[in-house]
């Protein structure tokens, strides 16, 4: 099943995802750390009461994470979810001849 061109399609369409994505939040967690490092005074610059720029950014994170796996749950049920489960009914019908 491995070999087949469906299960190499299903693969390729998970990764051309969750690569991307992947690195792209591994750079933003990791522009947040820099920032927060070595970026002192414009993480700490205020930008409404005791709201400053690291707060905001450490909200984003959380922010990002949902916004990340509701996009994946979206992707997985319109382009993996149709290809992988017609590749388990075609192994569970190989598997119960």
């Amino acid at each position: 099943m491995q070999a087949s061109s469906e299960f190499q399609e299903l693969r390729r369409r998970y990764r051309s995802w969750a690569f991307p994505v992947t690195v792209a939040f591994l750079l933003w967690y990791l522009l947040y750390v820099i920032l927060s490092g070595f970026a002192r005074g414009f993480m700490g610059t205020k930008l409404f009461g005791n709201i400053n720029v690291a707060l905001i950014f450490g909200i984003l994170q959380f922010v990002s994470t949902f916004l990340i796996a509701w996009l994946y749950a979206r992707h997985a049920d319109r382009k993996l979810d149709p290809l992988s489960d017609k590749l388990r009914g075609e192994i569970e019908g190989a598997t119960h001849e």
